[in-house]
């Protein structure tokens, strides 16, 4: 069986480390709706937070700036920089705000501060300071490399060019790739990986979020090495147009074998009954077939129960993590 943690004296211990605002030094790798929710949950423990995000998407508002600015794609990081904003404010509303009409339909305000920050102060990462201190975020938010990367992949044999392609292909993806060929890691990245007490993986999409950040060169050797606890948060369901039919040991598997990135130390899985629109079905987490990898599996109520779409909840998600350092 997996291990579930919930016991008093772990949640006395999350409360200690929320009240004192102490704790260890927590890096979450990833992107989009994913990393956001695991950067809300990491606000419950953490004394220091890195976000290294993905900068491989090309849809929406992002894939109509980045290019044409030459930035790195905002959505993502704007997603993250609102998570680590725990305080209602109206900055953070202004980050929040998408315009529904006009020349501007779709994109999202947030997403146009920070090419204008960029404008502004020179450069993204002085933007992206700017935008922390605007907001009075928790944590720092670190793109995976400073340049934007494009995704190449190859699904049941055919080509597939690019994120939103990917995200929609179904079948097996066979390859993937990131280019430009010679692109590299953030510095700023690679040293929060290597000072890191905690690593947390997930939740997201495994191949648009979190191999699109893994595969950039550097950023995996960094994890290897790293003396941090590696935890990989499982998904709730599978996702449509990347993972139909697989199971938490298909993803752990892809993302080892495409990455080369060590086993986790556990997986943190939800085992509350939830229910999702077809062809979406629960992501199965066997525990026996896991334990093939030297991996714990860690089980937990992690549903939002608020929520009319199942996903992660903040609060729940954070307690168990707490108490996996």
């Amino acid at each position: 069986m997996g291990k579930p943690l919930d016991t008093p004296l772990a949640a006395t211990l999350e409360q200690a480390l929320v009240a004192e605002r102490r704790g260890p030094h927590v890096v979450a790798i990833g992107g989009g709706k994913g990393l956001a929710a695991a950067l809300k949950a990491v606000l419950r423990y953490a004394g220091r937070i890195d976000a290294v995000v993905t900068v491989a998407d090309d849809g929406g508002s992002s894939g109509r700036l980045a290019p044409d600015l030459e930035i790195p794609p905002p959505g993502d990081i704007r997603k993250c920089l609102i998570a680590l904003t725990p305080e209602d404010s109206v900055w953070r509303r202004l980050f929040e705000y998408r315009f529904e009409a006009s020349d501007v339909r779709g994109h999202s305000l947030g997403n146009l501060l920070l090419a204008s920050l960029a404008d502004i102060e020179g450069d993204f990462r002085a933007a992206l300071e700017a935008a922390e201190r605007l907001l009075d975020t928790a944590g720092h938010v670190l793109p995976v490399s400073p340049q934007r990367l494009h995704i190449e992949a190859v699904v049941d044999g055919r080509s597939v060019d690019g994120q939103v392609a990917l995200a929609l292909s179904r079948g097996t993806v066979e390859e993937m790739r990131l280019t430009p060929d010679d692109a590299t890691a953030n510095p700023a990245a690679l040293e929060a990986i290597a000072a890191a007490d905690q690593i947390v993986i997930g939740p997201g999409s495994l191949y648009t979020s979190l191999l699109a950040t893994l595969l950039v060169p550097g950023i995996v050797d960094a994890v290897n090495a790293s003396k941090a606890r590696l935890i990989y948060v499982a998904n709730l369901s599978t996702q449509d147009g990347e993972t139909l039919g697989m199971d938490c040991a298909d993803h752990l598997d892809a993302l080892i074998a495409m990455s080369g990135i060590r086993p986790p130390a556990a997986i943190v899985a939800n085992e509350t009954s939830a229910t999702f629109p077809p062809p979406l079905t629960t992501l199965e987490a066997d525990v026996e077939v896991l334990a093939t990898y030297g991996v714990d599996v860690i089980f937990g109520h992690l549903v939002e129960t608020s929520s009319e779409v199942p996903r992660h909840d903040p609060v729940r998600l954070g307690g168990v993590l707490a108490r996996l350092i």
